[in-house]
């Protein structure tokens, strides 16, 4: 049986192999391979692979269509169109049964994934937490009233954390009759409708404190003259009746005992009268007086059902008002002590299990036990079935120490001795999650585990070792994650038509842009080292991926690793950019020199970098480079920096620098030409108060598409930096020609311009990108004059909910797009005009062949102006179209009338209509260039067919009207003198049936004598059509 075959046998052979997925919005419509089932693929597979052939058929996207429509009839033949086009990847224009096997895994696959990602947790890297306690930690909790963790230990240090788990400080619980060095605090719960602490003693005592007193830990009730050792406890309150608590008490000799307090706010226990409250006193209550009770504000419940084992779990359930309790024995190892209404009696119910039971949980909406068995198995109880568990959970090689629900989700965690951590799932009884391998090594140890639900914290401790297990925080079910992790570089290849997006867990992913799937993935390209940068070579067939181990690798697109480049000298150091040039390969981030590797030196796996012969020349270290052939060299320093480069001769001969009062006191190189053309040129600093890096040049682009820069004086060069500040540059006058905030107050941002040299892209720490129109900004060069005027933006939107990590654009079928990527693992594709395409890893795929843009209709020139006071001069002509190019929506000012309605958003419809396309058709045949706007008639070119030719209306001769029309009177009787509507009367309708029917008095002389003419010429061309066919002429009809 094929794999794919394999992969569904749990479903029928009638029922699809999609994947469900509970969204809770309104399901699309399904796609073909969702309605697909075992059955149709078996018919697939005969029509692939013939009975009587060993050989794999392949088939055209022709033969696909008319064999699977006509024999396994499942779907349209668009549909199987469509799935021909998913499957044929490469294009290839033919595929085969391995090729349909892989896809269809390939989305079961993805979809599962996704599923995952949706329901299973996903979480931070484990957290050691500083230690403080010197034995084992005994409780874990959070306390309300404080917004802190409390952690207490053995010997009675209790540690106060802040939520950011911050040490605020420690205090040494004590008590009077025992010595510290003799004293072991079992167990700590917290009571929060009275702001107190309940701590119990192996000697047999539990105290009432206050943990905001001045003084510390101050005890105000001490119980004592239990009959054995407490050793766990549980605190509940009713949340809308303060008074009513119940604190429930385990021990050492199989005891479950509650102290139900009725009026909790106002005292726990009975006061002596002469008790004063201001007294610093601690007041002390013997058991024997609750039981008995003497204090008429709280009795005592218990039971001794577990016959003297020690009781490791107690917890009261409000839900079912039951108590429920465990030990690690096999009869009664799970009990539940049902509360009488108006009785102090309850009724027991008893569960058994193999080994005993180490801890519990219960969950109220599911009405469900999990128990911690010793017997290495998870059992799910349904508390009024005795008899049976509702579920067995295997799966641990060690007996479960603790069982925790996650209750939103209806999972559950638990952990064993075996120091395996496993999430199930309730509904289906399936582990969905093992976290093994990253918790501290320890032959013998003792662990507590709490699960902080509300903030998404898991702490387990290990002896005295707290370790942190944190949920990724939930950026809500509508967004999609590209990557597991923040990803960190996002490349187009144009050669595959793919995006290459790398994230934090060096993992490299390649996606098609036209459709936005998946082809490949590379997991532990550097081992555990986040992929910091990304770059292609000039083919585009190559992968160089950098590392924060201070590697860079260099892949083909099969995953093959040819070489690595030792960029760190064997030092883990972060690679901000690689820059790969026709015969060298430039690595930075790291240092203030340019680590540099030469293509003729791959001869080994292993590569060691080459000196550089510029040397060193920047004061901080280097961040950022750009290109611009034949041998332009620039980069860009965390200080400011900018020095150009021959990168020929490897020497620097222009420096420009963005902090006043610094120097140019180095010399370059002993040529007169570097020590005679070396300047160095500033401009006013502009910093965020407190930053230290406000300066540092994150990227440098060259505008390659401007030409005459060295004549006109224009900017060819455009760089950005960590104060939300865009900068444009003439390199060969060393000028700074233009600078304006693209993001205020947000601190460092990126940007990338397209090859056209058109559109500037700018993306911020917060999610937000802005593209600007720059064809136009500093085109020519003014004496000491810098330009603070930003260029017009044509849109700001927010595709990412944190800071963008890079950005990148593409061109797919004359239309020019956006790729970014950001630490919030998604990779958004966007139009130019900022409109979002589409996120990588959605279930859709879209198809960018039938995209049209648009401009966004919340958008217009008048905002972008008020926004950003952008002064744009209107001008009266239309700029005219070139073949095969979208109409440039931006900055097209057709000056209008206030009168007149406003075309500004219309001027996208022309692309839209089958006119166009048949007319761009006809243009791409004939080979030339034409325009599509024809101004000839004088019309404005704002409507849908523009390009038609509209001439002048030839004018009309003066028509005869008609006879009724001048002389009304002769035909529809006299209308002189008008009747009042008392002498109108109307016949009746006896007379109205019996009237006879006259045509002369419906309708106009002329009418019928034109009828009757007509009527006796069509009867003598007939008699004349009979004559000819030799027939006798017939009668004609009367009328």
């Amino acid at each position: 049986m094929p794999l794919v075959l394999r992969k569904a046998t749990v479903a029928t052979e009638d029922q699809p192999l999609s994947i469900t997925e509970d969204t809770g919005s309104v399901k699309n419509v399904e796609q073909l391979e969702d309605r697909l089932t075992i059955r149709n693929f078996m018919k697939m597979q005969e029509l692939f692979l013939p009975p009587g052939l060993n050989e794999n058929i392949g088939m055209t996207r022709e033969e696909f269509v008319e064999k699977m429509s006509t024999v396994v009839r499942q779907g349209t033949k668009e549909e199987y169109g469509d799935l021909f086009d998913k499957i044929d990847l490469a294009r290839d224009g033919i595929i085969c049964w391995d090729k349909l096997t892989s896809f269809v895994l390939l989305e079961l696959y993805g979809r599962d994934e996704r599923t995952k990602l949706s329901v299973i947790p996903q979480w931070k890297d484990l957290r050691l937490i500083p230690p403080i306690h010197k034995d084992a930690v005994e409780s874990i909790t959070f306390s309300k009233s404080l917004s802190d963790y409390l952690t207490v230990s053995r010997s009675g240090l209790l540690g106060i954390w802040s939520e950011s788990l911050t040490l605020k400080k420690t205090l040494q619980i004590t008590t009077e009759a025992v010595k510290p060095k003799d004293l072991w605090v079992t167990s700590l719960v917290v009571l929060p409708n009275v702001n107190k602490v309940a701590v119990s003693f192996t000697s047999k005592e539990v105290y009432f404190a206050e943990l905001n007193s001045k003084q510390g830990f101050s005890c105000q009730y001490r119980l004592q003259g239990l009959e054995g050792t407490v050793i766990c406890m549980n605190y509940w309150y009713n949340p809308h009746d303060g008074n009513e608590a119940i604190l429930t008490l385990g021990d050492v000799c199989g005891q479950v005992q509650a102290v139900v307090f009725n009026t909790a706010l106002i005292s726990l226990f009975e006061r002596p009268s002469n008790f004063h409250e201001d007294e610093n006193v601690t007041m002390a209550i013997n058991w024997q007086e609750l039981v008995s009770g003497y204090h008429r504000c709280c009795y005592v419940l218990r039971h001794r059902l577990h016959d003297k084992e020690w009781v490791r779990q107690v917890a009261y359930s409000s839900s079912l008002d039951v108590f429920i309790s465990v030990t690690t024995s096999s009869t009664n190892s799970l009990v539940l002590a049902w509360r009488e209404k108006l009785s102090p009696r309850l009724t027991m119910t008893t569960f058994h299990v193999t080994q005993g039971v180490n801890a519990f949980d219960f969950h109220p909406r599911l009405n469900l036990i999990a128990t911690a068995g010793i017997n290495r198995q998870v059992c799910l109880w349904n508390p009024y079935v005795t008899s049976k568990s509702a579920g067995v959970l295997e799966g641990h090689s060690e007996s479960v120490i603790a069982v925790q629900f996650i209750a939103e989700r209806k999972l559950l965690f638990s952990f064993a001795k075996d120091k395996v951590l496993r999430i199930w799932d309730i509904q289906h009884q399936l582990c969905i999650q093992r976290i093994a391998g990253s918790f501290p090594k320890s032959l013998d140890f003792h662990s507590v585990l709490y699960f902080d639900e509300p903030r998404g914290r898991l702490f387990i401790s290990f002896n005295n070792q707290l370790t942190l297990l944190e949920m990724e925080p939930e950026s809500g079910k509508s967004r999609v994650a590209s990557h597991r992790k923040a990803v960190t570089c996002v490349l187009y290849n144009s050669v595959f038509k793919q995006a290459i997006t790398s994230d934090t867990g060096s993992t490299v992913i390649f996606w098609l842009v036209d459709t936005g799937q998946k082809t490949k993935e590379f997991t532990h390209c550097h081992g555990n080292a986040e992929i910091s940068t990304m770059a292609l070579d000039g083919s585009e067939t190559r992968l160089f991926t950098g590392s924060t181990n201070g590697t860079v690798k260099i892949w083909d697109f099969n995953g093959h690793c040819h070489y690595q480049l030792n960029a760190g000298r064997d030092r883990a150091v972060e690679i901000s950019q690689i820059l790969v040039l026709s015969r060298t390969i430039l690595v930075l981030g790291w240092d203030r020199m340019i680590t540099i590797f030469h293509l003729s030196s791959l001869t080994q796996s292993l590569v060691q970098p080459s000196e550089w012969k510029g040397g060193v020349q920047h004061q901080d270290d280097i961040l950022c480079a750009a290109f611009l052939p034949p041998q332009t060299l620039v980069t860009g320093s965390s200080g400011g920096e900018i020095v150009v480069w021959n990168n020929s001769t490897e020497n620097a001969y222009i420096k420009l620098n963005q902090n006043p009062g610094s120097s140019d006191s180095k010399k370059g190189s002993s040529t007169g030409r570097l020590s005679s053309t070396r300047r160095t040129f500033s401009v006013p600093r502009y910093s965020i108060t407190g930053s230290e890096n406000c300066c540092a040049i994150t990227r440098l682009c060259f505008l390659e598409a401007r030409e005459n820069m060295s004549v006109t004086g224009g900017a060819n060069l455009v760089s950005c930096g960590a104060a939300g500040y865009v900068r444009f540059w003439n390199i060969q006058k060393s000028q700074l020609l233009g600078e304006y905030e693209a993001h205020g107050g947000i601190g460092s941002i990126i940007m990338t311009i397209d090859k056209a040299s058109q559109y500037l892209i700018t993306g911020d720490l917060a999610g937000w990108v802005k593209i600007w129109s720059v064809e136009s900004y500093c085109l020519s060069s003014a004496e000491n004059m810098v330009t603070t005027q930003p260029p017009p933006m044509i849109r700001s939107f927010q595709p990412h909910e944190d800071s963008v990590t890079y950005l990148e654009t593409c061109a797919r079928n004359s239309c020019l797009f956006i790729l970014s990527s950001s630490t919030d693992r998604s990779v958004v594709l966007s139009d130019i005009y900022g409109v979002p395409f589409g996120t990588f890893g959605q279930e859709g795929h879209w198809r960018i062949g039938n995209y049209v843009p648009s401009y966004p209709k919340g958008e217009n020139k008048d905002q972008a102006k008020e926004e950003n006071d952008i002064k744009v001069n209107s001008s009266a002509s239309v700029p005219f179209v070139e073949e095969e190019k979208p109409p440039n929506l931006v900055e097209q000012d057709v000056p209008v009338t206030e009168d007149k309605e406003d075309f500004s958003h219309t001027v996208n419809i022309w692309d839209n209509t089958i006119l166009c396309r048949k007319y761009k058709e006809k243009q791409n045949q004939k080979g030339r260039k034409c325009t599509l706007f024809n101004k000839t008639a004088g019309i404005k070119p704002t409507v849908v067919f523009r390009s038609l030719n509209i001439e002048a209306l030839k004018e009309m001769t003066e028509m005869k009207k008609l006879d009724f029309l001048l002389h009304p009177d002769k035909y529809f009787g006299e209308k002189s003198v008008e009747k009042r509507s008392e002498d109108l009367k109307l016949p009746t309708l006896s007379a109205t049936l019996k009237a006879p029917f006259n045509e002369k008095n419906l309708f106009p002389k002329e009418i019928l004598d034109r009828e009757k003419k007509s009527r006796h010429l069509w009867e003598d061309m007939s008699n004349e059509a009979r004559i000819k066919n030799g027939r006798k002429p017939g009668k004609p009809k009367g009328k």
